[in-house]
């Protein structure tokens, strides 16, 4: 590619209508001449060959990903962080990138998305082998084109009737499900301690030891049970994930007997299939996190995970549950925060989704997660700190309700659990932290 070639792939924010264009923030690390390979990559994901042998036609004005800004970390390093190139010929410069693409090229389909922005362009283009996607902007113009999230934080806080606090849930365990009777009995006591939402994991599909029908019924029935008793709305979250074509028809079994919210493993299953899911569902989706560590976990390839909670988003999930704070999930703070804030953040006219970031939470993280996100509206989501507290999951879930009044008024834990017999149980269970 000669300079002047190059240059039809290089502008200005100010020389582009702005609703024509997706903005892409990439780390690359890439050898030879920085600006070369910068426009390689642009041609890669939207052009490729620009014009025909022996036309005077040039695309790239109207298809052409445009690189906006760059810049040059640092430059003759002797390889590529992942050695994915051996042979090196020149040296490795590492580089962050905003790129310009004309959402033109895909339109508004997710598949075709990803395609362009994440597919054979992007991570294919000549010398530049180590590429990470952090971070997608939409304009207006392509966000409206998009329902989003159906119900929102603001809607889900409707339902549940619960304001100015975090939204609890709860992870019936053990994961894989138990007989429906044994499994509906666990739900009950978490909602009578206080539970919003009792939840199927990510792991429970519809088996033959813990089937969806009768576990949904039961929960149903449960769940009513539960709201006559606290005199509060209640969820039970039904996992339907499963393949596209019985995802309809899982849902309406599923609402039928007393779901009224369906968990959906979101990249395993694919956003549009959430889409067509959305478009059919009077209850709130909730999305979960399964296949996205091996895309995002490396520092320097792949795909930022604020990308995934914003496609989330996009595609119509009113909560998106991610990995949390402490060190079981390897996420960092700043990374959760960030998936946090894509969540909530304004984009476009989309509601905001709920961010539930967990892993390995009880009653003594509540308050480290409350602090770190700085927002009351976020799901906080326990597994074992519920179902396997010392009292069971109705003490279990008492004990996250009494973690809260001690953080709402302000109280040290310790010092709230001197009367509160199951905040007490928590913190000998599980630890001081």
């Amino acid at each position: 590619m000669t300079p002047a070639d190059c240059e039809g792939f290089f502008a200005t924010l100010d020389e582009l209508v702005a609703d024509d264009y997706i903005l892409l923030d990439y780390y690359l690390e890439c050898s030879g001449d920085p600006r070369e390979a910068v426009a390689h990559f642009c041609a890669e994901q939207s052009t490729a060959q620009w014009r025909r042998v022996g036309s005077d036609e040039d695309l790239r004005p109207r298809f052409g990903a445009r690189a906006v800004e760059l810049e040059v970390l640092e430059r003759d390093r002797p390889g590529f962080s992942y050695g994915l190139e051996p042979e090196v010929t020149a040296g490795v410069s590492a580089c962050r990138v905003r790129i310009a693409h004309p959402h033109r090229n895909f339109g508004p389909r997710i598949p075709n998305l990803l395609s362009a922005v994440c597919g054979e362009g992007t991570f294919f283009s000549p010398g530049a082998p180590v590429v990470k996607l952090l971070d997608i902007h939409f304009p207006a113009a392509y966000l409206a084109q998009f329902p989003g999230p159906k119900f929102g934080v603001q809607g889900l806080r409707d339902r549940l009737q619960a304001y100015d606090r975090p939204i609890f849930f709860g992870v019936i365990k053990p994961n894989i499900g138990l007989p429906p009777e044994a499994f509906s009995e666990l739900g009950y006591q978490g909602w009578l301690g206080g539970l919003d939402i009792a939840k199927d994991d990510e792991m429970l599909a519809d088996t033959d030891w813990c089937p969806l029908e009768r576990r949904a019924e039961l929960l149903g029935t449960a769940r009513r049970r539960a709201e006559a008793e606290t005199g509060t709305p209640k969820i039970y979250l039904a996992n339907v994930t499963d393949e596209v074509e019985n995802l309809i028809e899982l849902h309406d079994r599923a609402v039928a007997r007393g779901a009224n919210a369906l968990l959906v493993n979101a990249m395993p299953v694919g956003l549009s299939a959430v889409r067509m899911l959305r478009e059919h569902t009077q209850v709130p989706l909730v999305a979960h996190f399964p296949f996205i560590a091996p895309f995002s976990r490396m520092e320097r390839f792949g795909i930022h995970s604020r990308v995934f909670a914003k496609l989330q988003r996009l595609a119509g999930f009113d909560v998106v549950i991610m990995p949390g704070f402490g060190s079981r999930m390897f996420t960092s703070d700043d990374e959760v925060r960030a998936n946090a804030a894509a969540c909530l953040e304004p984009m476009g006219e989309l509601l905001p989704s709920l961010p539930v970031p967990g892993g390995s939470d009880n009653a003594l993280t509540l308050a480290r997660v409350h602090d770190k996100l700085g927002t009351v509206d976020f799901g906080f989501v326990p597994g074992r700190g519920v179902f396997g507290h010392p009292h069971g999951p109705r003490g279990g879930a008492a004990s996250i309700r009494q973690a809260w009044e001690a953080i709402a008024q302000g109280v040290p834990l310790l010092d709230y659990a001197a009367e509160h017999v199951e905040l007490r149980a928590a913190i000998d269970a599980f630890g001081t932290r």
